[in-house]
Parts: C-alpha cells; sequence; structure tokens
C-alpha cells in the first residue's frame, strides 16, 4: 500500500511537471536565456513552499509514514562544496535542458532521447562515490 502511495504520488508530480511545462527543454533554455519568467516563478514557488513546509514540519512534529517522527539534522555549511556542486549541476542542467526529475519525466511523456543523460547522471553519481572522500565535505 506504501509503494501505490508512491508510485501515485511521483505520477501526479509527473503530470504537474508535464502541464506545467516545467519539463520543456524550451523552457529551461528561455531561463537561461533569461528570456522567460516562467521557469523562474515556478522555482521560486517551490522554494518557498518548501520553506514553509518545512517549518511546518519543525514546528507541528510531523510524522513519516512509517509514524515515526520526522528529524531534520543540523548541517555544516559547506560553502565550498555548494558552489561547486552547483557549478556542475547547473552545466549539466543547461547541457540536458532537464534536472534529475524531470530527465525522468520526460522519458515517461515518451522522449526517449533522456536515456542518454540518465545514464550519464547514474555514472556521475557513481563516479561520486568513488572519489568522495576526495572533495571537500
Amino acid at each position: 500500500m506504501k509503494n501505490l502511495r508512491i508510485l501515485l504520488t511521483g505520477i501526479i508530480f509527473g503530470i504537474i511537471m508535464v502541464k506545467s511545462e516545467a519539463v520543456s527543454w524550451f523552457r529551461i533554455q528561455e531561463m537561461f536565456r533569461f528570456q522567460s519568467f516562467h521557469m523562474y516563478g515556478i522555482i521560486c514557488t517551490a522554494v518557498v513552499v518548501g520553506a514553509i513546509l518545512l517549518q511546518l514540519v519543525k514546528r507541528i512534529n510531523l510524522k513519516n509514514l512509517d509514524g515515526e517522527e520526522i528529524s531534520i539534522p543540523l548541517r555544516a555549511k559547506l560553502y565550498k562544496a555548494a558552489i561547486m556542486g552547483g557549478i556542475v549541476f547547473g552545466i549539466g542542467w543547461a547541457f540536458t535542458g532537464a534536472c534529475p526529475g524531470p530527465l525522468f519525466v520526460n522519458l515517461g511523456a515518451g522522449y526517449s532521447v533522456m536515456i542518454v543523460p540518465i545514464t550519464a547522471a547514474v555514472l556521475g553519481a557513481f563516479v561520486h562515490g568513488l572519489v568522495r572522500k576526495h572533495l571537500p565535505h
């Protein structure tokens, strides 16, 4: 039952991404060329909603699907790692026209060419696992 809820949530998320054109290569390119506010509006809305929901989780002690209280650990401020990771992420996003979530949404929408960046992302995660101890953390 739990997996069914997760699957349905993913399907609904995918439909919303397609209908809002958040997975459109053309919309993403418009964003990187500063030609349209569309994607910036979606991203800013996601950041604001995420911040509000995070505060709610912290304040009302929500529980996860297993009934355990959600705890949000404090993390060290890793500016150098965040900047380097953001640059790599942004370059990949600009080249493929999609970040990780929309890659799978586009594949599900029938764009089989997305297998190439998905494969590259999996290989990149594997390489990161191999060299992680040498990276700034």
